[in-house]
């Protein structure tokens, strides 16, 4: 098995989590960093054994590199996107593969005339629970989904703003709690629901209104394509990141996501289904384990020249076209329908 070269652009948090899947993936092996930071970047590889690359075109033009994980701020996704499709890469970029359906768009044309395959990092599909949530609902376990709802409060203060100046602003971001922390919530409602008919949102920032231009808070109501309702409810202002509350309401029963652990619940009796276990190394807890299995499975579909079990671009623009929707959705105070 031919060994594939993966470079990682940038050395922030999260690249860690890609770091050690690629460790965990076997036929893979880290062979750059890129880091605009030349300190820090020149220590990391000098810590995993690799090249370092101030500038990624720079790396781009390395014909040893197969795969590129992109994990920079929101505003450099497309570019870096485009650049490594257009160098003939294999690209694995975390979560929101944009800024905007816009750009959506550019990537699209891109990828058609790409002769590599574009990957977007939504981990929490794979945690135990989420795979056991789509297995429930595929076999009608609670028969007709009535709703679906999520309540998702985490803490975000400013420091964490102060310390990333790109996060905070529209122009770099894309938005706050909803394109970066919530992201991950409405994917997986529309994800287990078949999807968003249309919604009516309300939007606002209030305890950091003097420190970020964009959102803390916002809370919508959904429409799915299969009849069922759904409430959805976010904020940045809790004092932790508590664990996502996720509720599917049956005509049989109901799916219950409590502390990580599903239980199904059903004529008074509450039965554990599963339960997402620790994450692994320095990786936080909101972050699971899914990591590993999304890159392995990038790289399963690389080799096998298919796209199966990867989330690609159509995928990870529902969950895009959801933060757009509720943003205008606040701005019009009116429901807004999403196109099938």
């Amino acid at each position: 098995m031919k060994t594939l070269n993966a470079a990682i652009i940038g050395c922030g948090a999260i690249h860690t989590c890609h770091v050690e899947a690629l460790r965990q993936t076997p036929g893979v092996a880290l062979r750059a960093v890129v880091d605009v930071d030349k300190d820090k970047g020149l220590a990391l590889s000098a810590g995993y054994g690799c090249h370092f690359y101030q500038d990624y075109r720079e790396m781009l033009c390395d014909v040893a590199i197969d795969a590129v994980h992109i994990c920079t701020p929101h505003y450099l996704h497309k570019p870096m996107i485009l650049a490594a499709l257009a160098a003939g890469k294999q690209v694995f970029c975390e979560k929101p593969v944009a800024m905007n359906m816009a750009e959506v768009t550019e990537i699209r044309e891109a990828e058609i005339q790409a002769s590599g395959q574009l990957g977007v990092c939504y981990q929490n599909r794979l945690n135990p629970t989420s795979l056991a949530l789509r297995q429930l609902l595929e076999e009608n376990t609670i028969g007709r989904v009535l709703s679906i709802n999520a309540f998702l409060t985490w803490s975000r203060t400013e420091p964490y703003y102060a310390h990333s100046a790109w996060r905070g602003h529209y122009a770099t971001e894309g938005g706050s709690l909803l394109i970066n922390q919530a992201i991950h919530t409405l994917d997986l409602m529309q994800w287990l629901g078949g999807g968003v008919t249309r919604l009516k949102a309300v939007v606002d920032c209030a305890r950091l209104a003097d420190t970020i231009e964009t959102e803390d808070t916002a809370m919508a109501t959904l429409d799915f394509s299969g009849g069922a309702r759904g409430l959805f409810f976010a904020s940045n202002n809790h004092t932790q990141d508590a664990p996502l509350q996720l509720d599917i309401h049956g005509e049989n029963g109901e799916l219950q996501l409590r502390n990580n652990t599903l239980w199904h619940v059903d004529d008074g009796k509450r039965v554990e289904i599963a339960s997402d276990e620790a994450p692994y190394g320095h990786s936080k807890r909101y972050w699971g384990n899914g990591h590993i299995n999304a890159i392995r499975q990038f790289y399963d579909a690389v080799r096998s020249d298919s796209h199966s079990g990867v989330t690609g671009l159509n995928d990870a623009a529902k969950s895009l076209h959801l933060v757009e929707a509720i943003y205008r959705s606040s701005q019009l105070r009116q429901w807004v329908t999403l196109p099938e």
